[in-house]
């Protein structure tokens, strides 16, 4: 008999890192009057969608803002708020409560959702070798940071399916793009995925379809499904608005409970429980064994599986690319009543959930930073060719430090929640994702760059005051001449230079005239030889944050048309 699950309920979650100047520099009406770019974004989602998504949004409505409102202890927001440390409120909750100082409700994350009100969604998918899944999609939340990072989350649910139908969702709905037309033909990527639309009342409508006809990549992008560009249907993909942080799989977290009358009464310590585990863990599809090498795996699983409550069959697991809550059957835990909701699966969608969004977050921030390092490091390298690095480029990387400057000591915590169990899933997490070894990589990267810039400014330094040094020296000697002429010498020395007749008078003055005019013009082509060393000094303030805030794009891979 095969291993069945009760209820599978996964989020595929996709971070997008959205290129601000690019985004401010196609929608100037929208972010010029907005003191700082997440200020634009409600206006922003609200413009006419791109033709890819245009008839999922006059279906569906497009995103909606989706704060905290209501504080009470029965609300959603004391719920998810209550474990965690009060800073991670502040930063990691979009709340629209009304506080005393104004400047406290300025929030550097805003959520939105998607209601599913009047109809069903369905998400639709098949493969070249006749497999299929039509799975609900109950959920439909995007995450937008100040920093330009959003995280895209799709919710499915299904009930009362095969283990093996519950992986294949899991493994085929996660693809944005195929690697290579080969894991089409294979069927290792779905040929066909589908978003469809089925009203209360009405015939089922397809929103938007992906078939993989055409397939190649945008620049340096790669081909993203039309379902996901649907989904982020205000920003533009072809023009390189944004662009996926990870490779073609979405991020899996999901929770799935066994069916205990489908498994024998020892099954939470058979050999056979550990193989779904590992199916489950690295999104795998069903199978009798092992996909991998047994001892392998096993030792893997040792440090990715969170055992805490094993005894009763829950296990947590995380890696890379998913994270997953198991349990057989639903019960009642300790004194948590079953009748008020499976404690469970009300964790997943709560607090690890959020858990999950902010590791997510710190990961798909910290490879965004490594990318626009490169970038700005590429600009340098160009102006270091010319031995001087334009202001332009020097701004530039000044902005990145002062961005992971904010990251470390704004967003980026160790210690999330305030109980053991939350701690210690939350550090699982990070240290899967790598992310403390990326932060003091990406650290190191910033630091070397501002080191190399700090140097470049202080020979600037030195070059300007040896300019500074000669131009007085040379305005101090004819200070100097012309303080001798101003003495009022008399007798013979008036009678030579200042009697017109008397030659010397003559030529003193045409020595001095030649000495003025020789001084200023080498001060005036001292100035303009050097002018980008003082122009900056020159401008007001206003346009130069004027121009800092809409600088260029640094990804975008084609000039504009």
């Amino acid at each position: 008999m095969p291993v069945r699950f009760q209820h599978l309920h996964t989020y595929f979650l996709l971070p997008v890192s959205i290129d601000k100047q690019a985004v401010a520099e196609d929608h100037p009406a929208v972010f010029c009057k907005h003191p700082s770019w997440i200020n634009g974004l409600e206006e922003w989602l609200e413009h006419e969608p791109h033709e890819v998504g245009r008839r999922f949004a006059s279906r569906l409505g497009g995103w909606k803002r989706a704060a905290y409102t209501t504080f009470d202890i029965d609300s959603p927001a004391y719920q998810d708020m209550v474990f965690f440390h009060p800073f991670v409120r502040r930063v990691f909750f979009d709340s629209a409560e009304k506080f005393t100082d104004a400047t406290e409700n300025e929030s550097l994350l805003q959520c939105f959702e998607i209601p599913l009100a009047g109809g069903k969604l369905w998400f639709d998918a098949e493969d070249a070798k006749g497999r299929r899944a039509k799975v609900a999609i109950t959920d439909l939340r995007l995450f937008l940071f100040a920093n330009g990072i959003a995280i895209l989350s799709i919710g499915v649910e299904a009930l009362h399916l095969t283990a093996a139908q519950a992986l294949w969702i899991n493994e085929m709905l996660r693809k944005i793009y195929p690697s290579s037309r080969r894991q089409l033909r294979e069927g290792r990527v779905p040929k066909r995925m589908a978003f469809v639309w089925e009203p209360d009342r009405g015939e089922p409508e397809v929103l938007v379809e992906e078939t993989f006809d055409k397939v190649e990549m945008s620049g340096f992008q790669p081909p993203l499904a039309r379902t996901i560009q649907a989904l982020l249907y205000f920003a533009d993909y072809p023009r390189q608005e944004y662009e996926p942080v990870l490779d073609e799989r979405m991020i899996v977290y999901t929770y799935a409970t066994v069916d205990p009358s489908s498994v024998p009464e020892d099954f939470v310590k058979s050999d056979d429980y550990e193989v779904l585990l590992s199916r489950l863990l690295y999104v795998d599809r069903a199978g009798e064994n092992y996909r991998y090498d047994p001892a392998f795996v096993s030792s893997e699983m040792y440090r990715q599986m969170y055992r805490r409550w094993a005894h009763q069959g829950t296990y947590y697991g995380f890696t890379s690319y998913s994270n997953i809550t198991c349990s057989i059957g639903s019960f009642d835990c300790d004194e948590h009543d079953l009748r008020e909701g499976f404690l469970i699966h009300r964790m997943f969608t709560t607090r690890y959930y959020l858990m999950a969004l902010v590791a997510l977050f710190y990961r798909a921030t910290l490879l965004d930073f490594a990318e626009r390092t490169a970038l700005v490091s590429r600009r340098l390298y160009v102006d270091q060719q010319s031995h001087r690095l334009s202001s332009d480029n020097i701004r530039i990387a000044s902005d990145l430090r002062s961005e992971f400057l904010h990251f470390s000591n704004y967003w980026y915590f160790d210690e999330l929640a305030n109980k053991d169990e939350e701690n210690e899933h939350f550090l699982m997490q990070i240290r899967e994702f790598r992310v403390e070894s990326m932060k003091r990589e990406v650290e190191e990267e910033v630091d070397k760059l501002n080191h190399s810039l700090h140097n470049y400014h202080q020979f600037r330094n030195t070059e300007a005051v040896n300019r500074l040094a000669m131009l007085s020296l040379i305005l101090g000697a004819g200070a100097v001449v012309t303080g001798f002429f101003g003495m009022n010498f008399a007798g013979s020395f008036a009678k030579t230079l200042f009697e017109p007749a008397a030659f010397p008078h003559w030529a003193s003055i045409a020595f001095v005239t030649i000495f003025a005019v020789s001084t200023l013009s080498f001060g005036i082509y001292v100035v303009t030889s050097n002018w980008s060393d003082y122009r900056e000094s020159l401008l007001p303030r206003w346009w130069l944050s004027r121009k800092a805030r809409y600088m260029g794009s640094l990804r975008r891979s084609t000039p504009e048309a």
